[in-house]
């Protein structure tokens, strides 16, 4: 799995854009594989107040010890697909991160989301790296500075992978948000460390 580092200069230091991760062939191999044999679901979290369906579908993969919790969430993983083990491999290995867990997202068309938020619960630690792979289609994936409320629009395309580092969750927010005119999907997956 190569990488191909694109510099972009508005992209804070913490955010790593590596294009083309995977070849079109097997994104496309991985991406039916994955929508035919994850156990989809659409929980509920709560939200100001109230329990609402999240926008989009998800699973959860990990070591056995590796549960994880989000806006009162409690997930517990399915084990490993063997064609996720060497990815998996590969990035715990760039990023020298023991990744033990994944998040997967399946956006099925452009009025699917996810809101502002960083990914800064307790049982990710302090200054958690997370490897963010794409596949399927493009979306646009926005950036925020806590503090100054700056904006970067960061397109994410067939086999691209976001690695966020450092003080990434601690100082910036991120989002997918809506978009009308995109009618396939894309699938996110969020490799990370989840401590037991």
């Amino acid at each position: 799995m190569p990488l191909f580092n694109t510099k972009i200069k508005s992209l804070p230091n913490e955010f790593i854009y590596h294009q083309n991760t995977l070849s079109s062939q097997k994104s496309l191999a991985l991406y039916q594989h994955l929508i035919d044999h994850c156990r989809w679901q659409q929980p509920q979290i709560q939200m100001f107040g109230k329990q609402i369906s999240i926008p989009r579908l998800q699973c959860y993969f990990g070591d056995p010890q590796a549960s994880y919790q989000y806006s009162g969430l409690l997930m517990q993983p399915n084990p490993w697909p063997q064609a996720l083990l060497g990815i998996k491999a590969r990035l715990s290995l760039i990023c020298d991160t023991p990744f033990n867990a994944l998040l997967v997202n399946w956006y099925r068309t452009g009025q699917d989301s996810m809101g502002w938020h960083s990914d800064d619960e307790v049982e990710l630690g302090i200054n958690p790296t997370i490897a963010s792979l794409s596949l399927g289609e493009t979306r646009l994936f926005k950036i925020r500075n806590k503090k100054t409320k700056q904006v970067i629009d960061l397109p994410l395309s067939d086999g691209d992978c976001l690695i966020m580092q450092g003080s990434a969750q601690r100082d910036y927010q991120h989002s997918l948000p809506k978009q009308n005119k995109v009618l396939s999907g894309r699938l996110n997956l969020t490799f990370r460390y989840v401590m037991p």
